[in-house]
């Protein structure tokens, strides 16, 4: 049966114009992609994502203005039958020194998740795995130019 898959995630950009990228393994794969996951019943966009930081990083956060939302067709990468629409935020409020980042090598070969922060000066289109986080990332880089 084909269905949807409403996703949602980050953007943590910190002061240092950084902005905050997960590296993740999961199911025997190795992938890179902002904080976030998959709307739940009874959820709202914002609430999916404040509790799906919760739960990946342990802190509580102010979700802000809306960035981007997918206007293409996106295949998900892990069950044929879903398409994918990702919503993707701006945090507004985050304490950073909660945000637990440890070095790390990509790609992980165990399952979890771990986190980095990425010049947005530096960032390339490979820097993560997803056509959904390229666009994003295209996004972000074109808002960084013209301010």
């Amino acid at each position: 049966m084909k269905q949807f898959n409403l996703r949602c995630y980050a953007i943590i950009i910190n002061n240092e114009g950084e902005v905050l990228l997960s590296d993740e393994h999961r199911n025997g794969h190795s992938f890179t992609k902002f904080i976030g996951g998959g709307l739940e019943w009874g959820e709202g966009t914002k609430d999916c994502l404040q509790r799906e930081i919760k739960e990946e990083m342990g802190i509580n956060s102010i979700v802000g203005e809306l960035f981007y939302v997918n206007e293409f067709f996106q295949e998900s990468a892990f069950n044929k039958s879903e398409q994918l629409f990702s919503f993707y935020y701006k945090i507004k409020s985050i304490d950073f020194k909660k945000i637990k980042i440890e070095n790390h090598s990509f790609p992980l070969t165990e399952n979890g998740e771990k986190f980095r922060w990425q010049k947005i000066t530096d960032l390339h289109l490979d820097d993560v795995t997803f056509p959904v986080d390229k666009k994003v990332i295209e996004k972000l880089i074109v808002e960084l130019k013209d301010n």
